[in-house]
């Protein structure tokens, strides 16, 4: 019998050197780093400035004699108890807004996504095209249109519109400027781009097939929109309708050049505390209520709507 000799074992694999173990470390880093700009961004510019005006917000004093944090907890239900018509006011403005603006913008957006053709690109440009002038600009622009004796007007009076109005609380006879109405309308086209393009993402993204599947079932077009395309275009909605209440609620352009006295938001409360009153804590105190009060409506609306899917 002849004795083999067994095979040489193989050589045990050699340890990763110390940049071979540091390269998986450092690939987990690189989000963090990526991250890292925008990070301080929100803290020098956001989170800090927060934090400014909460503690300006419990201060007591003046600008002659300087103000100090005291914890005065009682500037927020002061300010809340005189200015609450304010706050309602611009709640009901930026709600009626953006209900316009989910009419208006809807079947526009919905013409871009599925009708236009070779003119998508065009809608879309003239959509935003107010963004290439000032906001300021645009508004004063409806000063003029709004203007009394102007032909809009002499239209709507003559139709009858301005009686309607008029018996709702939103104009003042035949006079459109420094009425409800004109706020309205200042919110409306000011802020519809920001309902248009959401709307019109969320439609494009839904697939041309799911119209098709319908149709073969013999489903109508009021019910293949019902229960397909707006159910789907539910993002876009939800999306729509917080870019323009959000901005809309906190306003006081609009209020300041189209309305008058009676028809003052909270923003331009806010804005004459400031400014020209000079009580910070109270404008402090005001926007932190502003800013909780939109927080639970968005809270809330997101929760009803059953889509947290945002574009």
């Amino acid at each position: 019998m002849t004795v083999t000799e067994a095979p040489p074992a193989s050589p045990a694999p050699a340890a990763p050197g110390p940049e071979l173990r540091k390269q998986p470390v450092r690939r987990k880093l690189v989000p963090y780093w990526l991250l890292l700009p925008g990070v301080l961004w929100l803290l020098v510019f956001f989170a800090l400035p927060m934090v400014y005006q909460a503690s300006t917000s419990v201060q007591t004093g003046s600008l002659e004699q300087g103000f100090q944090v005291t914890w005065h907890f009682q500037t927020y239900w002061d300010a809340l108890s005189e200015y609450y018509p304010q706050f309602l006011r611009s709640v009901l403005y930026a709600g009626t807004a953006t209900v316009l603006c989910l009419m208006l913008g809807y079947p526009l957006a919905y013409l871009i996504a599925f009708r236009a053709g070779r003119w998508r690109n065009l809608l879309l440009v003239l959509v935003i095209a107010p963004f290439f002038t000032s906001f300021l600009i645009r508004t004063l622009a409806w000063k003029t249109i709004l203007a009394d004796g102007g032909p809009v007007v002499d239209v709507l009076n003559t139709v009858g519109f301005l009686d309607v109005t008029s018996w709702l609380g939103m104009t003042e006879g035949n006079r459109v400027l420094a009425t409800p109405l004109a706020v309205v309308t200042g919110l409306t086209y000011n802020f519809l781009p920001f309902m248009i393009l959401p709307l019109y993402t969320s439609l494009e993204r839904i697939d041309p097939r799911l119209h098709e599947a319908a149709g073969d079932l013999y489903a109508k077009p009021s019910t293949v929109f019902r229960r397909v395309t707006f159910p789907l275009s539910m993002p876009g909605v939800v999306s729509g309708t917080l870019l323009t209440f959000i901005p809309a609620s906190g306003d006081y352009v609009n209020a300041e050049l189209l309305g008058s006295t009676d028809t003052r938001m909270v923003g331009n409360v806010i804005q004459s505390q400031f400014l020209r009153v000079l009580d910070y804590p109270t404008a402090a105190a005001l926007s932190f209520i502003l800013m909780a009060v939109v927080l639970i409506m968005v809270s809330v609306y997101i929760r009803r709507a059953g889509t947290e899917d945002l574009v």
